[in-house]
């Protein structure tokens, strides 16, 4: 099989200008098929803010209410895709922007609620792959952003974390996949407040312990479930770091 690599970026990454630029042009200079997923959660906050709409948050989820919603679907598919498909561009990597509701690459269904009501937030159901396999072909290089839509006209907001592993396991019946979620440390740490404490592997009887002793908690915890799912789904490699581990041998790799 063929490499494909799947790039998940998100967290503050996405937020410094300097940070962002470095982290895409090594994005760029992978030789191989490319896929881009992006979240912006902390821009959705911040518009959310200026225009008078609660963020709430829930084990690191966020609760998408209509207006919520709105505001996710400008800042990510409008406002943080194309930047980042403007400065692929720029790196002349040709990029397209999507959606799940383009070219339906990505369907999604409500969540149920449970104990907890997550509001217009989707749960992929199905992805597009024989449309993704010939974009990648031509050399396209997609670029997700985390939102997707149910097939009846209503969009959804989906964990970046979840589009990526999903990608990554639909994907890999057709390429030998290396998913990595990128983020403004250099891996899972064993101490939050030593950038040092890297674990270089991280295995689920591991995860449990550690989640459980709370060494590993809020926001990591979406980000390692979908690690682990795309892991046990035959994912070749997955691998949590930093914008440095996207060429490099680096970060926390992660096994079944």
């Amino acid at each position: 099989m063929n490499p494909l690599t799947i790039i998940k970026i998100g967290g503050k990454l996405l937020d410094h200008k300097t940070t962002l630029h470095d982290t895409i042009t090594a994005f760029a200079k992978i030789d191989r098929p490319k896929i881009l997923v992006h979240g912006g959660g902390k821009r959705a906050s911040e518009f959310s803010q200026k225009l008078g709409v609660k963020t709430q948050m829930i084990n690191g989820r966020r609760i998408t209410d209509e207006a919520t919603l709105e505001i996710a679907t400008m800042v990510y598919a409008g406002l943080i895709n194309k930047q980042l498909v403007s400065l692929l561009q720029k790196m002349n990597c040709n990029a397209i922007g999507f959606s799940g509701a383009d070219g339906n690459l990505i369907r999604s269904q409500k969540r149920p609620v449970q104990e907890v009501d997550f509001g217009f937030v989707g749960d992929v159901e199905q992805v597009n792959t024989s449309l993704l396999v010939t974009l990648l072909k031509q050399g396209i290089v997609p670029v997700f952003c985390a939102i997707t839509h149910d097939g009846n006209g209503q969009l959804l907001n989906t964990n970046a974390d979840t589009i990526a592993a999903t990608l990554a396991t639909a994907l890999s019946n057709y390429f030998k996949v290396s998913l990595k979620f990128c983020f403004e440390k250099e891996g899972v740490l064993a101490d939050p407040t030593d950038e040092t404490s890297v674990f270089r592997d991280l295995s689920k009887k591991d995860y449990a312990f550690y989640q459980e002793n709370g060494i590993i908690s809020d926001g990591m915890i979406p980000k390692l479930d979908n690690a682990f799912t795309a892991k046990k789904s035959n994912v070749h490699k997955v691998v949590i770091c930093g914008p440095n581990g996207i060429l490099e041998q680096k970060g926390t790799e992660i096994w079944g």
